[in-house]
This record gives C-alpha cells, sequence and structure tokens, in this order.
C-alpha cells in the first residue's frame, strides 16, 4: 500500500495511492484519522482499514492534487552520514564504526516536488539522494531482529546540505536543517508491499546527468540495524523518519565540485518506492519574518 498525504481543494489529508489515482480515506474511511502521524499511531489495524476502504473506492487523479510531504511535520528526522563505502571513500574520510546520527530539524520538511531554497547565506548547496525509513509504532531497545515489526514503510529523501555551514563545526545539524533541505515522498510504501529494504536501486540525477548509482544492499548500517542502535538510546515514534544515508556522486566530491545553482532540478528515484523530483530556487525575501 501507498500512503499518500495531499491537498486538493484547500484541504490536506491522507489518502491511498491506487494506479494513477488517489482514494481519499477521509471519504473512503471518515473514521480513520485524517493525519498521516495519527493514522500510523493506530497501528496495523489502522493500516488494514485504510488497505480494505480503499478497495474499489472512487479516486482523485493524482494530477489533480498536490503532493505533500508523507508525514508534514516528524517528530523527529534522524539522519545517519557516511553509510556507504562509496560515498566514505570520496569524502576522505574513515568508515564509522557506530552509526553517525544528526538530526535535521522539522521544519525543513517540503513535498516530493515542492522547490526548495538556495540560501541566501551560502552558494555551497549539495544534494544527497536517501532511502528514508518512517517508524509506525512507538518502541525502545528495539532488536535487529524485530526491527521490520515498528516500521511502517519506506520513503525518499533528499538530505539538502549546506556544505560550508556544514562543515563549520563538528556537529552537522545547522548545515543539513535549512528551510526547505528535506523534500521526501512521494509517499510511504507499507511493508507489506516492499518487506526487504535492502535490495533497491538508488539513483540521483541533476538537470537529466546521473550523478548517483548505487543500491541498498550497500549500506555499511542496515535498516535494521539503525533502528536497534536509535532505539538503544531514546523512544521512537509513529512518523519519526530515518534517512539512512547516501551514496557515492554528491556535488562536493566531483572534480571540480558540482554545486547546485539556482534553477537545477534533482531527481531522485528508488526502486519499488517512487520518485521525488524538486527545483532549486532563490531563497525568498519572504522567510525573513519575526513573529
Amino acid at each position: 500500500m501507498k500512503l499518500a498525504t495531499f491537498t486538493e481543494s484547500n484541504r490536506t489529508r491522507v489518502g491511498v495511492v491506487v494506479g494513477d489515482g488517489i482514494v481519499d480515506l477521509s471519504t473512503a474511511a471518515p473514521d480513520l484519522p485524517s493525519e498521516m502521524t495519527q493514522l500510523l499511531s493506530g497501528g496495523p489495524d489502522a493500516l488494514a482499514a485504510a488497505a480494505r476502504a480503499a478497495e474499489g473506492a472512487p479516486t482523485l487523479r493524482l494530477a489533480d492534487v498536490h503532493l505533500e510531504s508523507p508525514v508534514l511535520r516528524p517528530p523527529k528526522i534522524l539522519a545517519i552520514g557516511l553509510n556507504y563505502a562509496d560515498h566514505v571513500a570520496e569524502s576522505g574520510m574513515e568508515t564509522p564504526k557506530l552509526p553517525l546520527v544528526f538530526n535535521k530539524q522539522s521544519t525543513s520538511i517540503v513535498g516530493p516536488n515542492d522547490p526548495f531554497h538556495l540560501p541566501r547565506v551560502s552558494t555551497a548547496l549539495d544534494y544527497e539522494g536517501e532511502l528514508g525509513v518512517v517508524i509506525g509504532q512507538r518502541c525502545r531497545h528495539v532488536p535487529k531482529e524485530r526491527a521490520a515489526e515498528v516500521i511502517a514503510g519506506l520513503t525518499v529523501v533528499n538530505d539538502v546540505t549546506v556544505r560550508d555551514w556544514q562543515l563549520r563545526t563538528p556537529t552537522w545539524t545547522i548545515g543539513k536543517s535549512f528551510d526547505t533541505h528535506c523534500p521526501t515522498g512521494p509517499w510511504i510504501v507499507t511493508n507489506d508491499e516492499l518487506p526487504d529494504p535492502h535490495c533497491l536501486d538508488i539513483k540521483t540525477w541533476v538537470n537529466g546527468e546521473l550523478r548517483q548509482s548505487s543500491n541498498t544492499k550497500q549500506l555499511i548500517f542496515d535498516c535494521f540495524e539503525l533502528v536497534e542502535h536509535l532505539s538503544t538510546a531514546f523512544t521512537l515514534e509513529p512518523g519519526d523518519l530515518i534517512a539512512t544515508g547516501t551514496p557515492s556522486g554528491v556535488g562536493i566530491g566531483m572534480k571540480p565540485p558540482q554545486l547546485l545553482k539556482v534553477g537545477d532540478v534533482v531527481k531522485i528515484a528508488i526502486d519499488g518506492v517512487g520518485e521525488i523530483e524538486n527545483t532549486v530556487i532563490e531563497e525568498p525575501a519572504s522567510t525573513t519574518r519575526i513573529g
């Protein structure tokens, strides 16, 4: 099942994607929550009810709705650095002995086709195509062998990075957390449809040029190991997003570096999950606000 958050007729709600259409769950299953985190919090019973409601239900055309990030405001965005061996090599750094974890702020989230900003304070803008894991159950101390039970599904993430801000300090959070710098979507593919996250081709194009091409089997710490590691320290909650790391081919690693500029289009596709495509725009003056 593909679960999406969408806006149509000035209302944002959750739906099930079927072919080139989407079932509006607020109509097909009005007793279910119309917000993704709340729906995921309902557990397997709520997801099963959503799947049943989508069977044979009328659809809206995907072309007629605006897809939002599947989770509009994840409780946590937990990202993993240097998690593909080829990316470690191009970065000139040592292979981590434990997952290298940093946060992206929830205000960095935008939808699968929304633009993202070239910040007014930097021109060192880069892309990172990544597999995203969406947590479906509140959990703590999850062993690797049971990690699949707490994962709601998979999505596509662009871990957009402002390289000069990232590298100014040992902790990367600020350089990873500018507003609009976490395009995500186009939906969550649930485990019943895609139970193995470790055999998926992942590719990134910039203006039609293939920059990244790998497979999630190349992850140093796989999705289940990441759930085990993270949940050792803190509670994972429905809607939490884990960005699992990027393969080689980022702009800063090219010779010479190929960083993003206004007008560039970044497309990221993961087999079985979907694709996102986002255009770089100049940060608008309207982002200056107080109160």
